[in-house]
């Protein structure tokens, strides 16, 4: 495994149950944040049964970015073709991913697909890429830097990490058997009809958002459900739009008012409420078939 922060050691010559590589793909990331990151594991996980190790790129600096484009795909290159690493988890969301997606998935290798990989905002860029890639073990949830905000958030990504453990899952999952998948409204929206957007025919669609005015969660949901290929879904599922801008004057419809009459526009189902957003009751939820 390459050099950088990491959680409790390992004992001489025996192999840890579980070993989890952070990487930054997006914006700025502080080792401060970072070493209250391993603390927390540390704390949990005092036997060494679960190990995390942030990449020495995770902590560059690149204007906006944690570190140059070239830097940040070759962390996310070298941490999913380590075979030492069992799930590759993103450190923090921001803007950014999706400068390196393309980059990235020339040059992994297969052992990159045996991995789980767990992220959400910005993260949901290179998810999509992975999962138009056929990755199987991907999903929308905590990251890393959640760790340290909540015990529950941090324990429900950490336990599908390491099992895919059905409790951590959002709700709804439990009883319909169709495909899903999530993504920010706004990430969603930029990659809709670009090489990284993938084949969502049939799947429930969960969608969150945070810090937008609700004019433009209402002018996303009129792109996004007007694309061929959005409209080919199973249904939209709406998770919590948060820390709305305020509007001037007052945009009249509730987020959830905005994306059915959106739905009903394009004819696609709405399906109701997801328990997932930008806070720490966010849920996990795996693409795909589970």
């Amino acid at each position: 495994m390459s050099g950088g922060l990491t959680s409790t050691g390992e004992a001489r010559g025996q192999r840890l149950s579980m070993k989890i590589g952070i990487v930054n793909a997006s914006s700025r990331f502080s080792r401060e944040r970072a070493e209250a990151v391993l603390a927390w594991f540390a704390t949990n996980f005092p036997d060494g049964s679960v190990k995390a190790s942030f990449h020495p790129a995770s902590f560059g600096k690149h204007g906006h970015f944690g570190g140059d484009d070239a830097s940040r795909a070759a962390a996310f290159v070298d941490y999913a073709n380590d075979p030492r690493l069992d799930a590759v988890w993103f450190a923090r969301g921001g803007y950014g991913s999706c400068r390196i997606a393309e980059a990235v998935m020339p040059r992994l290798e297969p052992v990159a697909r045996k991995k789980r990989y767990l992220g959400y905002s910005d993260a949901g860029s290179i998810l999509a890429l992975l999962y138009k890639a056929g990755f199987p073990h991907l999903a929308h949830g905590p990251m890393a830097s959640d760790a340290v905000r909540n015990d529950a958030t941090a324990w429900r990504a950490i336990n599908w990490l390491k099992s895919g453990d059905p409790a951590s899952w959002e709700p709804s999952l439990a009883d319909d058997p169709r495909p899903a998948a999530a993504f920010n409204l706004s990430i969603l929206d930029a990659l809709v009809g670009t090489a990284l957007e993938p084949d969502l025919t049939g799947h429930v669609l969960m969608l969150e958002d945070v810090s937008e005015p609700l004019y433009r969660v209402d002018r996303m949901m009129f792109h996004l459900t007007s694309q061929a290929s959005i409209r080919r879904v199973a249904g939209i599922r709406l998770g919590r739009v948060s820390d709305i801008v305020a509007n001037d004057p007052d945009f009249g419809l509730t987020p959830e008012e905005i994306v059915r009459y959106w739905c009903q526009r394009s004819g696609i189902p709405y399906l109701g409420a997801a328990d997932i957003g930008h806070d720490r009751e966010n849920k996990v939820v795996p693409f795909g078939h589970r």
